[in-house]
Order: structure tokens, then C-alpha cells, then sequence
């Protein structure tokens, strides 16, 4: 992957880069009419996003991916409403990027940015944590999830980004300094601390098992 530095020294280094400038923009401006046809053609029963100038359709998920993201979902909503730290979504919340539109399995939003929320909306602003759960059914999503948000969530400031893999059962867990992703945790044991999401520490297994999850959740209560 190209520097942006390096990449806009390559072109100014070319006697049409005029040239190659104006094609780029012809380029962004029809990506651009494509994604409001995207906005008129998606709905609450499609999961989709607009990818550098292409939807992406999703398929259905297995029971192990919908298991792990509903068991951290159910931990994240929980303490995040107990303490009003923000807004937590899951699956269908589209997030507007400057090129791109994403839905995240799991995101979270701050309190700045989530007061301002409305019960219609269906478009949002980049979030401060976004979670992805692989569907290794699809090395094209696994890429996905892998390379194309990476570098945008790490460039766009999503503070905090998770990977999980679901079959493997285990989590990844990126955090943003100085503009780079920096990775501070992988492992399918142990305890995960949120560095977006002030004081939820979970173990990882409560994303996995139910009976983890439930203790962990009693203790979350219990500790209210």
C-alpha cells in the first residue's frame, strides 16, 4: 500500500499529472452519483456497503458469528447505558467515511457524537470503535475486514478496532497512536480492556460462551 506522500510524489513526478488529477476526479464525482443511487436502493432489510465505487452485498452469517456478535453486543449496550457513555450498534449501522460507507457488526459512539442521534436516522458518522467478525466462508470479506477497513478506520481516527474470529475464538484488538494502529492484544484467553470505552474490561471467552458471558454480565451488574 502506497504511502499518500510517496503516492502524491509519484504523480507530480509525471509531465500529465494535470491530467492524471483531472481523470481521479471524474472518477471520485461518478463514485460519487453511484453511492446516492446506493443510499436510494438500500433498506433496513439489506446489508450492504459502498466500497470504492462498488457494492458490497453481505450473505447470511453462521450461528458462530452471530453468537459472537450478539453475546458482545449484549455485554458492550449494557455497560455502555448503565455509565451513558454513548450509543452501541450492531450490524446495520451504516457509517459514512469520506470515500466509502461501512456497517461494522459492532460500533460504539461517544456521548458527543451520540447525543445528536435521531430515532429516524439511518446514516452515521465514523465511529470510535468499530468490531468485525470474519466469515471465513468469503476470503474476499476476510480481505475486506483485513486491509480495506484497516486502512480506513486507521486513517478516518476510528480510535479502537477489533477482529474477531469466531471459529478460532479469538480477538484481535487494534488502537490507534499517532495515526497508526497499533495491535495490543490477540488471544482467545485473558481479559480485553477497551481503551475507547472507559472501564469495560471483559474476558475474551465472555464473546464466545454463554456461560462466560452471563457471569461476566452478572458481575458488570453487580458492580453498578
Amino acid at each position: 500500500m502506497f504511502d499518500k506522500e510517496d503516492l502524491v510524489a509519484t504523480i507530480l513526478d509525471q509531465s500529465d499529472a494535470v491530467l492524471i488529477v483531472q481523470q481521479v476526479q471524474e472518477v471520485l464525482q461518478s463514485e460519487q452519483q453511484q453511492r446516492r443511487a446506493f443510499y436510494d436502493l438500500i433498506d433496513e432489510d439489506t446489508k450492504a456497503e459502498f466500497v470504492n465505487g462498488e457494492i458490497l452485498y453481505h450473505s447470511p452469517v453462521s450461528k458462530r458469528h452471530n453468537d459472537a456478535t450478539g453475546l458482545l453486543y449484549k455485554l458492550m449496550h449494557t455497560f455502555s447505558g448503565m455509565l451513558r457513555l454513548g450509543y452501541v450498534g450492531i450490524e446495520k449501522i451504516l457509517t459514512k467515511f469520506t470515500r466509502n460507507d461501512y456497517e461494522p457488526d459492532l460500533c460504539f459512539f461517544n456521548q458527543e457524537k451520540a447525543r445528536d442521534f435521531q430515532p429516524g436516522q439511518v446514516i452515521f458518522p465514523v465511529p470510535d470503535l468499530a468490531v468485525e467478525v470474519l466469515s471465513k466462508s468469503s476470503q474476499k470479506t476476510i480481505n475486506h475486514d483485513r486491509i480495506t477497513k484497516y486502512a480506513d478506520y486507521e486513517k478516518h481516527g476510528v480510535r479502537e478496532y477489533w477482529i474477531i474470529d469466531a471459529d478460532d475464538e479469538t480477538v484481535e484488538q487494534y488502537v490507534l497512536e499517532a495515526g497508526k494502529y497499533r495491535l495490543v492484544l490477540k488471544s482467545s484467553e485473558g481479559t480485553i480492556h477497551s481503551h475507547c470505552i472507559t472501564g469495560f474490561s471483559i474476558p475474551v471467552r465472555a464473546i464466545f460462551d454463554e456461560t462466560a458471558n452471563l457471569t461476566a454480565l452478572k458481575a458488570m451488574l453487580g458492580g453498578a
